[in-house]
This record gives C-alpha cells, sequence and structure tokens, in this order.
C-alpha cells in the first residue's frame, strides 16, 4: 500500500492486465474464499462422518499389511480419475486434427486445453493423495483408518467440480481444487506429526 492507502502499482499494474483479459480479479478472490469454507466444511463433515459412522458397518483391519492392502484398494478409485482424464486427452487428440500429432509437435489447441490441463493437475494430485493414505495406513489404526475411504470419496468429489468449473475461471474451479487437496495436506500434517511423536518416543 502507498502511504495515502491506495493500491500499489504493482497491485494496480496486476488488475489492470486482469481487467484486459476479462477478468475481475476481485471477484474471483472472494469466489475462492467462499469456496474454499464451503469445500473445507464438507471435508470436515464427510471425514467426521466416516471416523463416527462407517465403525457401525464394518470392521477395520489390523495387521499392517491388511491397512496397507486397504489404502491400496481405496486408491483404486483415486487411480480411475487418472485414467478417466487419459483417457479424455487421447480421445480429444484423436478427433483434433491439430493435436493428432502429439504434444512433442505442438501445444495443444484450444479444443483439448482443458482436458490436458486437468490431466496434468490430476496426476499431480494422484501422486500425493496415493502417497498420503498409504502412509497413514501404516501409522493409524481402528477407526481413524476410514478416514481414507472419506478423503477418497472427497477426491472424486473435487476432481469432478474441478473440471466442471475449469472453463469458468479461478473462483469456480477452486471448490474442487480445495475438496481435492485439503484431504491431502491434512493427511501429510497429521503423518508428519505421527512420524515425528515414534521417533521421539
Amino acid at each position: 500500500m502507498s502511504e495515502l492507502g491506495r493500491p500499489s502499482c504493482k497491485t494496480e499494474a496486476s488488475a489492470a492486465e486482469a481487467s484486459e483479459q476479462g477478468v475481475d480479479i476481485l471477484r474471483e478472490q472472494r469466489l475462492i474464499l467462499r469456496n474454499a469454507w464451503l469445500a473445507g466444511l464438507l471435508c470436515m463433515a464427510m471425514v467426521a462422518g466416516a471416523w463416527f459412522w462407517l465403525p457401525r458397518y464394518f470392521q477395520p483391519p489390523v495387521a499392517m499389511s491388511e491397512r496397507i492392502a486397504f489404502a491400496l484398494q481405496c486408491d483404486v478409485f483415486v487411480l480411475l480419475w487418472l485414467l478417466i482424464s487419459v483417457r479424455m486427452v487421447s480421445s480429444g487428440r484423436y478427433r483434433s486434427a491439430e493435436d493428432n500429432r502429439g504434444s512433442a509437435f505442438a501445444p495443444p489447441s484450444p479444443r483439448i486445453a482443458i482436458k490436458v490441463a486437468f490431466l496434468q493437475n490430476t496426476l499431480k494430485q494422484c501422486v500425493v493423495a496415493i502417497g498420503v493414505h498409504v502412509t497413514l495406513a501404516t501409522l493409524v489404526t481402528g477407526d481413524a483408518l476410514f478416514c481414507i475411504p472419506a478423503a477418497v470419496m472427497l477426491f472424486a468429489i473435487g476432481r469432478g467440480a474441478f473440471l466442471h468449473g475449469y472453463p469458468k475461471g479461478a473462483g469456480a474451479r477452486s471448490f474442487g481444487m480445495v475438496t481435492t487437496v485439503l484431504p491431502s495436506f491434512a493427511g501429510l500434517g497429521w503423518t508428519i506429526v505421527l512420524v515425528i511423536r515414534r521417533v521421539l518416543d
């Protein structure tokens, strides 16, 4: 901020650039914050519900090997989203003369650009999510294991919402992005705490 309380030149330049591109940056920022809060509430509700509701109907695995197998079996549905995104891009390339030769020859055309972006983002999220789920399965037991299927369900909801909102801008896709990322972020923090506690013990 300047001494008079006005936005800095850098901020004004960024806003002007966004305006030229047809983006109302303040509106997008408000949407991002609102949707992030909604996604956070959904994540907390889903995890809490799985933790307290699923044990009434299912017995969590006990042995280490069984817990790891449980996590990997749940993550089949994470990998399914990666397969879907790969299929979307390959199908788009098959139908597009501009993209048919492959990414080595030209950047993606507008026809498949969103699909390619979705594939790249989904690949990153899959690697993080599966790594967190498997590691968590080695560290927790009992009802806490049901956080893993809850996270997988949130991953699916997040990916669908992210893909649906992508053409509408950052604000529209923020709900899906946060719903995808937050369980992995929280799970990673949880695993780090558990690992440190084990080392100190």
